[in-house]
């Protein structure tokens, strides 16, 4: 099952005329998680084919202005309508009381359930939210002060593949009893013989793993978020030459971004948060190659496509 990473706003504070501000979707079975919802939002939805009927979850990092201010807008808009399927709100302290302050936007007059999840200050790890098949968890960063987390999008590890020719070597007859090797559990022959499902399945099948991982110096939370992700979206607001403003602001630059995928073992990394001061990225680009050669600013609506099946088994 292929899942689509689809930044929908990369820039830093304000927008420019090539950025916009800060969200990014993943698209899965159909299904979006949104992740920060800066304003303008539900036009980079519709401009990247992405419905917010189909939206199940938002996530808020923090309530600076450029990752929140979208929000009241997209909840209004699934009111008028007539969402009916439930939704969660992932959001940092103080998120609830920022939407009930905004007329027709307080979840607990909504259309549609409302499922809230508001971290409180203590938050050091935990899942946020979860699926059948995947989690998202939640680390703190380090904002300048500022309550911020980050958050990481995996899939459930899936058994590994099985092998109907061994099975039936081992006199497995088929039918039910191949479902139920399949799913983890032993069979009985007819000559009495037990089959255990490590005898007929290859090793087990990670799946994808994305990281969120903006506003924030380089941490130990962002690390633990992007450690062996398939792709890390990582706050590089600044080039080296503002390395002293990065610090000053909470944030990072694209080598410090570079160094905390290239030490985590992330595979790939999508500079992100980028300041409107440059409007010609390549210099962060360059400095990020410097560490990771195939360190690239993440492009809006661009579809960014991740298949499990491209992992291998072991990692």
């Amino acid at each position: 099952m292929k899942t689509d990473v689809i930044p929908l706003g990369t820039a830093s504070a304000v927008p420019t005329d090539e950025r916009h501000l800060s969200a990014l979707a993943i698209k899965r079975k159909g299904r979006v998680l949104l992740f920060d919802c800066g304003e303008g939002t539900q036009y980079r939805l519709r401009e990247a084919g992405l419905s917010w009927a189909r939206i199940d979850a938002l996530f808020v990092t923090h309530l600076h202005g450029d990752h929140c201010y979208g929000l009241p807008g997209l909840l209004s808009t699934m009111d008028l309508q007539q969402r009916t399927d439930p939704v969660t709100l992932v959001l940092p302290p103080g998120g609830l009381a920022m939407l009930r302050a905004v007329p027709g936007a307080a979840p607990d007059r909504l259309s549609f359930p409302v499922e809230l999840v508001e971290a409180d200050a203590a938050l050091g790890e935990g899942v946020a939210y979860e699926a059948n098949e995947f989690v998202v968890e939640a680390r703190r960063l380090e904002h300048r002060g500022d309550f911020a987390m980050g958050f990481r999008f995996e899939e459930r590890t899936r058994p590994g593949r099985f092998d109907p020719a061994r099975a039936r070597a081992l006199g497995v007859p088929e039918g039910p009893a191949f479902g139920r090797l399949q799913n983890g559990s032993p069979v009985t022959t007819p000559d009495g013989t037990t089959v255990h499902p490590t005898q007929v399945l290859g090793p087990p099948r990670p799946g994808i793993a994305v990281a969120y991982v903006t506003d924030t110096r380089p941490c130990d939370g962002g690390r633990a978020l992007a450690a062996e992700a398939d792709l890390l979206y990582h706050d590089a607001t600044f080039a080296d030459e503002h390395a002293a403003r990065a610090r000053e602001t909470g944030h990072s630059t694209a080598r410090e971004a570079a160094t905390v995928a290239r030490d985590v073992g992330a595979q790939r990394l999508l500079l992100g948060h980028l300041s409107a001061r440059y409007s010609d990225l390549t210099p962060l680009v360059q400095e990020a190659r410097q560490v990771v050669p195939g360190a690239e600013a993440a492009e809006e609506l661009r579809h960014y496509t991740l298949d499990p099946r491209d992992k291998a088994p072991d990692r």
